[in-house]
């Protein structure tokens, strides 16, 4: 049986059960705690992140997959903690998001993928605490050329590890189409491919034709639509039940790339957040699995989607 890393230890993709396939615990950025120690409340995010991931285990929640890369404030030991004090498998990721480093975009896919892969088979900053999976990100007008050189490393380590890649894209740009086509340029098995943030717009054809190259779709972005350019939670969940419709129920999964309130100085945004959004990591649960069941998918259908393809995902589908 294929196993796969948590900030615990290995666990068999049999025993994933619930998975939300992109959240994070903090969100911070490269440095801050280390250069302005305080700024950042650990014990804070760390207490509060076990009561709300304890929360979601009590509601049937088993696995998260922190997507939290180094230059979004990584904090491996604090995960660590809150998965012990909570009970949820949390799976702790390698790769770079959005703030490619200088060094990076002055060196070559070769160059970074070992350091990747060192996260992913010896451990992250000499925790032993070993990355579940890759993350890379591109955003609102496509791939940018330091994030290529990051995609294309990404896709070395994957070969090299045969851990799963995630990304986050804007889907509006239709920026999955450009990253899988890089991926395709490196050999990569698509099956091991996530395409995350394909909830952002409802655009059809865009995500039928990712479904159909073989990658697995990640509509993560729940409830959403906080501004007028992005759909609401329903009209969502309804291109959810539109791509069950035409039979891929067996390539998606859910998420809410939801965080814990971090900082001082965001407590006023975070309240915001939490009016916005008071179910936290359970939104899913309390509100979009009831909807979809209303707009007539099955049991199985939702046992397909948050259980079975996490475990696919990361076993040997």
């Amino acid at each position: 049986m294929a196993t796969v890393n948590t900030v615990l230890g290995p666990v068999e993709a049999s025993e994933l059960g619930f998975t939300l396939s992109h959240e994070h615990v903090l969100l911070s950025a490269a440095g801050v705690a280390q250069t302005y120690p305080g700024f950042i409340d650990h014990q804070a995010v760390t207490a509060e992140g076990i009561v709300e991931l304890k929360a979601a285990y009590d509601e049937g929640v088993r696995t998260i997959v922190d997507v939290t890369t180094f230059d979004l404030g990584r904090d491996i030991a604090l995960l660590e903690e809150v998965s012990r004090g909570s009970g949820v498998h949390i799976i702790a990721c390698t790769g770079n998001h959005l703030a490619v480093p200088r060094d990076f975009t002055f060196s070559t896919p070769s160059a970074i993928a070992p350091h990747f892969i060192r996260e992913i088979q010896d451990g992250i900053e000499g925790s032993g605490i070993k990355a579940g999976i890759i993350k890379v990100a591109s955003d609102r007008g496509g791939i940018t050329p330091p994030q290529e050189i990051v995609l294309r490393a990404a896709a070395i380590a994957q070969k090299e590890t045969g851990a799963r890649i995630s990304t986050h894209t804007w889907s509006p740009d239709r920026v999955g189409d450009a990253q899988v086509r890089i991926l395709e340029e490196e050999g990569v098995d698509l099956n091991r491919v996530y395409v995350g943030h394909s909830n952002d717009d409802t655009d059809l054809d865009y995500l039928l034709g990712l479904l159909n190259k073989g990658v697995w779709l990640g509509l993560d972005r729940y409830p959403g639509g906080r501004t007028s350019e992005t759909p609401n939670w329903e009209r969502r969940t309804e291109v959810v039940k539109q791509l069950i419709d035409a039979g891929f129920a067996q390539r998606l999964m859910l998420s809410h790339d939801n965080s814990v309130p971090s900082t001082n100085p965001s407590k006023e945004m975070a309240e915001e957040r939490k009016d916005f959004n008071p179910d936290g990591y359970l939104f899913i649960t309390r509100r979009v699995l009831p909807r979809l069941k209303e707009l007539g998918a099955t049991d199985q259908d939702i046992n397909t989607i948050m259980v079975e393809n996490p475990r696919r995902f990361f076993g040997d589908a």
